[in-house]
């Protein structure tokens, strides 16, 4: 059976939402699984030396254009948050801590916290949404609560972030397939492709 397509993501790229969106159903349709590995483009950022896409000069003005596009053209719901972006540990932590318990409501929290983010607003960098987010898809409130103040689920994004980067992941949304890295969105129809004929 062929390996799960690995799908990396921070909470906080609107081009992870929509991939995140997709992939499941794209996946699907080629009989595939699909492996949700959140992480955190900061870390990232300190090896590339790169600076969120919206405060680049020129870039920046042209990014917040194409998110908004982009999603009419996906038939997504998004909006830009009044902060944008924001920190993702607390997110990508539950996400973790969830997915060691029940990977189908880790999946449905993270669409969730997407989807709250970018279609209503809520600012998911706050514990307190997250718990709200997390405990509507059957999470225990008060272990997940408990968890986020230790040292271990900290501990476990680091290692998954570290993972990330050693694997060559630079940006979100980042899938491998079979070990073919598809960098954003925009490579929907490459990753179709790919999953089709197997490699080209």
């Amino acid at each position: 059976m062929a390996e799960p397509i690995d799908f990396y993501f921070d909470f906080s790229s609107p081009y992870g939402y929509f991939m995140a969106e997709k992939i499941d159903v794209l996946a699907a349709a080629h009989g595939r699984s699909v492996r949700w590995r959140p992480f955190l483009l900061g870390a990232v950022y300190k090896v590339t030396g790169e600076v969120p896409l919206p405060s680049k000069p020129l870039k920046g003005d042209y990014s917040k254009r194409d998110f908004e596009r982009s999603a009419r053209f996906l038939g997504l719901r998004c909006r830009m948050p009044e902060a944008f972006p924001i920190g993702t540990q607390v997110a990508a932590r539950a996400f973790y801590w969830l997915d060691e318990r029940d990977p189908v409501a880790a999946r449905a929290f993270a669409l969730a916290a997407y989807r709250a983010y970018f279609g209503e607003g809520r600012d998911i960098s706050q514990e307190a949404a997250v718990l709200d987010l997390a405990a509507a898809h059957g999470a225990d409130r008060a272990g997940l609560a408990e968890a986020l103040a230790g040292e271990a689920i900290r501990n476990r994004l680091k290692d998954e972030c570290a993972q990330a980067i050693a694997r060559g992941v630079f940006g979100s949304p980042f899938v491998l397939v079979d070990g073919e890295p598809f960098w954003g969105v925009d490579r929907i129809p490459q990753i179709e492709r790919w999953l089709q004929t197997g490699g080209f």
